[in-house]
């Protein structure tokens, strides 16, 4: 089967509970925003389980781990991926799950801890 072609089971990592099994028409990763029945999650990771049928290893199952979220409003690119932030703060943790060490929650217009990052 084709991964497209199979439902999809969400799980939400705290509390650990199924979120339920749906189609999707697109691969999230890590790191990206699934919305989910009026809700925003953050993909944590995704897992595929195969089967062995014919001597032929099927694809059989796929899960996403998810924690809730709210959609980031600042976003900046590094090397063609997005990142939390500002990417030009020396504080910035160049990561698509957190912002940075000293003010994780953001914004990051006026933040005090605010270093611009040394070439």
């Amino acid at each position: 089967m084709e991964p497209d072609s199979l439902p999809t089971e969400v799980i939400l990592t705290e509390p650990t509970r199924s979120l339920g099994k749906i189609q999707l028409d697109w691969n999230p990763q890590p790191g990206h925003y699934l919305d989910l029945e009026g809700k925003t999650y953050t993909v944590l990771e995704r897992r595929h389980r195969y089967q062995l049928k014919s001597g032929r290893y099927r694809l059989q199952k796929i899960a996403l781990y998810v924690q809730s979220a709210r959609r980031p409003i600042e976003t900046s690119t590094i090397d063609g991926r997005w990142v939390l932030g500002d990417a030009t703060c020396r504080y910035n943790a160049r990561s698509e799950l957190i912002r940075c060490a000293v003010n994780p929650e953001g914004p990051c217009s006026e933040c005090r801890f605010y270093e611009p990052q040394e070439a």
